[in-house]
């Protein structure tokens, strides 16, 4: 089974994750969740821990267990880096190249894949700068899934920006799992 490093980051759709890990884990995968720390407003890392089987991460404070930096490690052993559901500011991070936080740091350091699943205000994502970071991260190799064209967004909008369905997230990750081995 595959090491897979699940990025939660800022969004109302962070709840989902729950479900993502739940299932990857029950599939036999070894899910590391790594959290921004706005993504705690929205889910409790101790969610994801129980759910995945495994510490959350969401500092470089939660790292000293090991001589080696668990985001470096984490970046070693991943099969696919997935990051649901993914903000304008963690795609800005990752196109600009910088690593304030560990799930940045993992990005910046792995060579597995990444799947990015964008979700977020429908301005927010057709802003010309959310639209030049995200090509820059096809450009760099990056899978983009999503967001979703239509429906309701938690700020009351209509329209594009809304987290894929869980069923076609997962169903993502399977297809590019079965790439990869």
């Amino acid at each position: 089974m595959a090491t897979i490093v699940l990025g939660i980051t800022g969004s109302i759709a962070a709840y989902k994750t729950a479900d993502i890990a739940s299932a990857l884990a029950k599939s036999g995968h070894e899910v590391h969740c790594v959290m921004t720390r706005s993504a705690t407003e929205f889910i409790p890392p101790f969610t994801l821990q129980v759910l995945s089987r495994n510490p959350v991460l969401v500092t470089l404070q939660d790292e000293k267990q090991s001589w080696k930096p668990g985001h470096i490690d984490l970046a070693d052993r991943a099969d696919l880096m997935v990051v649901v559901p993914a903000s304008a500011n963690t795609i800005g991070n990752f196109a600009q190249g910088l690593a304030p936080d560990p799930l940045s740091s993992i990005y910046l350091a792995t060579k597995a894949p990444v799947l990015i699943c964008p979700a977020m205000n429908g301005k927010m994502w057709a802003h010309p700068a959310t639209q030049r970071n995200v090509k820059q991260l096809v450009d760099d190799g990056c899978h983009i899934f999503g967001p979703d064209t239509h429906g309701i967004l938690a700020c009351g909008y209509e329209g594009a920006g809304r987290l894929m369905p869980v069923d076609a997230i997962l169903e993502t990750i399977y297809q590019h799992l079965n790439q990869t081995t």
